[in-house]
């Protein structure tokens, strides 16, 4: 399955958007950063690919896999 493009939830002047990877119009906007974080993962876990979620200053603070991740963390029991 081919891996999708990564999600990245972004600041937009009417809330927070959606944006694939290399997107220049958004997905979806949403009221908080919360509810498009909810769109970006399922769409992320649909294409096997990463989220990516930006802070109002636009760096990224967060994310998550959801693809077939290349170097996976070790368990450290």
């Amino acid at each position: 399955m081919a891996k999708g493009k990564n999600q990245h939830v972004v600041k937009h002047p009417e809330g927070w958007a959606v944006k694939g990877a290399g997107n220049s119009k958004a997905t979806k906007i949403t009221g908080t950063q919360k509810e498009a974080q909810t769109v970006a993962e399922r769409i992320a876990r649909n294409q096997g690919s990463d989220t990516k979620i930006h802070g109002r200053d636009g760096r990224i603070r967060a994310g998550n896999s959801y693809g077939n991740d290349p170097c996976p963390p070790k368990d450290r029991k």
